[in-house]
């Protein structure tokens, strides 16, 4: 760990910290510098500063902690972008990858990725900077990220308030026999493996809605619709009617990969007012089917989806 501390100056007041770090380090690109500062490299007088358009102050003591130039780097991620404007981001998601830093994660992330190039709102959380909802690590899919303070607020509100809809695609294990369903059971944290979720009765309230698409001798293909929002919900709730999702390693049995898709994604646009919809390309691991042949579909169960991945 290398650590160097630096005093601003009365001639350096009101300078960017990027702009101020890129003049002090050498050897080390103004990319590299934002995206480290984003990574909590940077502190002022003792408190993390994660902007790198944070103005100076004179007498401001910045202390900056890196292991070496080369953790500095940008991570080479590849994320697909379905739509971008100058509010929001929509990208498909690989599989893998996890959406933002957290305990335990030491591999780039979503979010790292996305600030090489571009300031997200950190709405309060700067391990979270425009992120109003998640996909678990393995599964892939449609999710979208706020660019502004005023599109971060309209999407929490509407994913709070349950107005967006997600559509899932996965492949489970075993053939189901009816068309489609609901499963309706609470849903807790295990507590004799807390590293995951199961169904109890002291649980939240969680129902998962499934159609259907297509059976073979020994899986089912079908479209998923949250109503609600609980940690692992598809997964827990699949696996509790006999049917893990194939490739979960935590509730099935490991395969090449998760077979778990955030496909569809309907929301108002928080600048226009319209609503859109966006969906991601189906990966290769799942069945063949006419996936354009389907229609988006209308619950028959409730009107409105969940917030959150399972």
């Amino acid at each position: 760990m290398r650590q160097i501390t630096l005093t601003v100056n009365e001639e350096q007041v009101g300078l960017r910290l990027d702009r101020y770090l890129a003049s002090r380090l050498s050897g080390v690109s103004r990319t590299q510098i934002q995206q480290a500062i984003r990574s909590g490299a940077a502190s002022i007088n003792g408190k993390a500063v994660a902007r790198p358009s944070y103005r100076l102050q004179t007498g401001e003591q910045i202390v900056w902690k890196t292991c070496s130039t080369q953790d500095l780097s940008p991570p080479l991620v590849h994320v697909p972008i379905i739509y971008e404007d100058g509010d929001i981001i929509v990208v498909d998601k690989p599989t893998g990858l996890t959406v933002h830093p957290g305990a335990g994660a030491n591999k780039p992330t979503l979010v790292q990725a996305l600030l090489v190039n571009r300031e997200l709102p950190s709405g309060g959380n700067r391990d979270r900077p425009g992120i109003v909802h998640r996909l678990d690590k393995d599964t892939s899919g449609t999710i979208v990220i706020a660019k502004t303070t005023s599109a971060l607020e309209s999407l929490q509100e509407q994913f709070a308030t349950r107005k967006v809809k997600k559509v899932y695609l996965a492949s489970a294990t075993g053939v189901i026999s009816e068309a489609k369903g609901l499963i309706d059971a609470p849903i807790g944290r295990n507590p004799v493996h807390p590293t995951r979720m199961t169904v109890r009765p002291q649980g939240r309230a969680a129902q998962t809605e499934f159609h259907v698409l297509k059976r073979t001798e020994d899986s089912t293909l079908i479209t998923i619709l949250l109503h609600t929002g609980r940690t692992h919900q598809i997964r827990v709730h699949l696996n509790y009617i006999g049917h893990p999702i194939i490739g979960d390693v935590l509730y099935g049995k490991p395969a090449e990969r998760l077979l778990l898709h955030a496909w569809r994604l309907e929301f108002t646009h928080p600048a226009t007012g319209k609503r859109a919809r966006f969906e991601s390309l189906i990966p290769p691991q799942f069945p063949d089917y006419q996936y354009s042949e389907l229609p988006w579909p209308v619950s028959r169960f409730a009107d409105n989806q969940g917030q959150r991945d399972s």
